[in-house]
């Protein structure tokens, strides 16, 4: 695995965010389905190789998250080799929640709203 993996924590993922980077979920949909960050958008590892050019970060290289940070540092291995700028979130959904940054949880009935 290359070493130029850029990992960044919660905090620094919720800032890039606030900035205007985009935050991509890499975990299957029944993962997704339990629990999610509200900003993400979901490209599961198994689509990856055809829907890889969804991935755009925006200004900011894209912000890669799974449950505990495994296969999006996978992935970001695969998107910087493909020229896509993508930084991966240490710990995934798991340190996400325990930070207590917004989850979504669509599994448990709760309708999901936007505006």
């Amino acid at each position: 695995m290359p070493a130029d993996i850029v990992d960044i924590d919660v905090a620094e993922a919720r800032r890039r965010i606030d900035a205007g980077a985009r935050l991509f979920d890499v975990r299957e949909q029944g993962e997704w389905d339990e629990v999610h960050a509200p900003e993400a958008t979901l490209v599961p590892m198994s689509e990856l190789v055809a829907r890889w050019k969804e991935i755009d970060g925006g200004d900011e290289p894209a912000i890669i998250v799974c449950h505990s940070g495994g296969r999006s540092a996978r992935v970001v291995a695969a998107l910087e080799q493909s020229g896509v700028p993508a930084v991966n979130l240490v710990g995934g959904m798991v340190a996400w929640e325990q930070s207590g940054a917004p989850v979504v949880r669509d599994a448990q009935g709760e309708p999901r709203h936007e505006h």
